[in-house]
């Protein structure tokens, strides 16, 4: 291994905090002369603007994505002896978050071409137990929104999205979580719309909801220091709220960047032998990573690692392979695509500031381990 940094990272999200540096110093000064560091107006106008831009009235900020994913399943009644359908291939984030809530999660394979829940899969699973469907935009390619709502509909079931890689994706003219009951989002700071530190966001288009999730994400308080309903502390903080609302208003900018450059890559890599990242018919990729497949995986990142690039796997364990998970969740289907694909993922460089210089680079270096 290349034991010197690469030349060309992975992500980097000290450029992004560069590329605005000017902006949100002012908004961490105004946070810090304001004297007002919880639940503030930063906030309240973060989940105003945020809601805004997904399309759904009500967005509450929390204190990073895995809280979100577990406020979100709580708030819909969800809880011990419920199940909940998702995916193995994903952050062991998403099924942390269904254990944390009490419930159990339930595995379906995933589409080779797209990584994604494999929707004709889940009826297959479903039991008088199952309360939800949990599907995964990951990479920031939107899942089959249309068909998922409609098989939930058809059991009664809630649809929670788990956005967190997803901000700005957008299927059939409408953005990923506005599609669900409610959905989570991630602010860690390699996203899309990243802080400088942890945040996360559940949206919905229930007022109910949002009202219960406000409530459980501070005691279940209504009113101070008296709680309705058990919750938990998990806010987002004023500064990372101030820093948020300086890079939402740039996010459109950057996803368009992120989606050149996605575009250079497909086409120096397109008579490649590597599986490349498929792209809706229908919709907006939002370009979170750039991950490409190949059986030589491991070859491939040494040699990428030597030419100075960084590289990533995600993810190399599926969750229910994994060492807190496995023999320990009901595995009621075989998953082959999601093995596979554990073992042949690999995600390029690409972030907006990323020079398109840079993707040329690598892809090259690409095609010459090829030959």
């Amino acid at each position: 291994m290349n034991d010197s940094p690469p030349s060309i990272s992975l992500a980097a999200p000290r450029a992004s905090y560069l590329a605005h540096r000017q902006e949100i110093n002012v908004a961490i000064q105004r946070v810090l002369e304001g004297g007002q560091y919880i639940l503030g107006r930063e906030v309240a106008a973060f989940e105003e603007e945020f809601a805004a831009f997904v399309g759904v009235p009500y967005a509450i900020g929390v204190g990073n994505g895995t809280d979100a994913l577990e406020l979100a399943l709580r708030a819909c009644g969800i809880g011990p002896g419920d199940e909940v359908i998702t995916v193995s291939h994903t952050a062991v984030a998403t099924v942390a978050a269904i254990e944390l809530a009490g419930a159990t999660p339930v595995f379906v394979d995933i589409e080779p071409a797209s990584y994604l829940i494999d929707v004709r899969q889940i009826e297959s699973v479903v039991s008088v137990r199952t309360k939800a469907i949990l599907p995964v935009h990951l990479y920031g390619l939107p899942a089959n929104l249309p068909a998922i709502t409609e098989t939930a509909r058809k059991h009664g079931l809630r649809v929670v999205e788990d956005c967190a890689q997803s901000h700005g994706a957008v299927l059939n003219g409408k953005n990923t979580g506005a599609w669900g009951d409610v959905a989570a989002f991630s602010f860690y700071p390699t996203k899309n719309l990243g802080t400088l530190g942890d945040g996360g966001m559940v949206v919905t288009r229930d007022a109910h909801l949002a009202s219960r999730i406000r409530e459980m994400r501070e005691y279940g308080w209504v009113r101070r220091y008296v709680s309705e309903q058990p919750g938990m502390n998990t806010r987002l903080d004023e500064l990372q709220a101030a820093i948020l609302r300086v890079k939402l208003r740039y996010l459109a900018q950057d996803n368009h960047r992120r989606a050149r450059l996605a575009r250079a890559y497909l086409d120096v890599l397109k008579e490649s032998c590597l599986r490349l990242p498929s792209e809706p018919s229908d919709g907006v990729h939002a370009w979170h990573l750039f991950v490409v497949g190949h059986r030589q995986r491991e070859e491939l990142l040494n040699f990428l690692d030597q030419r100075g690039v960084g590289t990533g796997i995600h993810y190399p364990v599926p969750v229910h392979l994994q060492p807190a998970y496995r023999n320990r969740l009901p595995l009621r289907l075989p998953l082959p695509n999601t093995e596979k694909a554990a073992a042949q993922v690999l995600s390029l460089p690409l972030y907006p500031e990323l020079p398109i210089e840079s993707v040329q680079q690598v892809a090259e270096a690409i095609l010459e381990w090829e030959s």
